[in-house]
């Protein structure tokens, strides 16, 4: 057991990136673990494909390759059914405003509610998360001004800091998304929220 974790002020480390469907999938999860094991989800939005060539991944992305994108559509589907979650692909990739919007959350310390409010408008309702409207109507259901997050999320500031939290990311060995971190214990996916809950039990015992 990692001597950091302290009973009571349990933090779990999410990395994310909300071009990720398996992040989409493993932040439901999460968000129910959190609840019966009583952890805060500390969440961490990063550039997904620049953490990838960083660590030498440069291989081409899943859309182009067919029959493995084909295999995937069926899989995450398999686990949104088993979820009980919505799932239609979005209409654009481009999530680097969504993902510095989390910046603006946390700072506001309502980063749980606005990943809840973004997510299933792009990966529930297959919506372009790089779209003005879309990111603009998230800021509406936050009781946020459009324009002010919307110059947020463009912000040198805002990009400066998703680049930081790369930085954070690939020092503790971070290479993909989702990635949950406890203290030096760390598991990639979607599927291996298992082992996280095996862990969490242990830490209760």
């Amino acid at each position: 057991m990692d001597s950091t974790v302290e009973k009571g002020k349990l933090k779990v480390e999410f990395y994310f990136d909300f071009m990720s469907p398996y992040a989409y999938l493993a932040h439901h999860r999460l968000q129910a673990l959190a609840v019966r094991y009583g952890f805060e989800v500390d969440y961490r939005p990063i550039d997904l494909m620049r953490a990838k060539i960083a660590v030498g991944n440069t291989g081409p992305g899943n859309r182009a390759i067919p029959i493995k994108h084909k295999y995937l559509r069926l899989d995450l589907r398999r686990w949104a059914n088993r979820y009980g979650v919505p799932f239609v692909p979005p209409s654009g990739y481009g999530s680097q405003r969504l993902n510095c919007g989390t910046f603006f959350a946390l700072d506001l310390r309502v980063a749980q509610s606005y990943v809840c409010a973004a997510w299933p408008l792009v990966w529930g309702d297959g919506g372009d998360m790089n779209d003005d409207a879309l990111l603009a109507q998230v800021a509406l259901s936050m009781g946020w001004c459009p324009e002010e997050f919307l110059e947020y999320v463009s912000s040198d500031m805002a990009i400066e800091r998703l680049r930081a939290m790369n930085e954070d990311a690939l020092k503790k060995g971070v290479f993909g998304v989702p990635t949950m971190c406890i203290g030096s214990e760390m598991w990639w996916g979607n599927d291996r929220l298992h082992f996280l809950e095996d862990y969490l039990k242990g830490i209760e015992q």
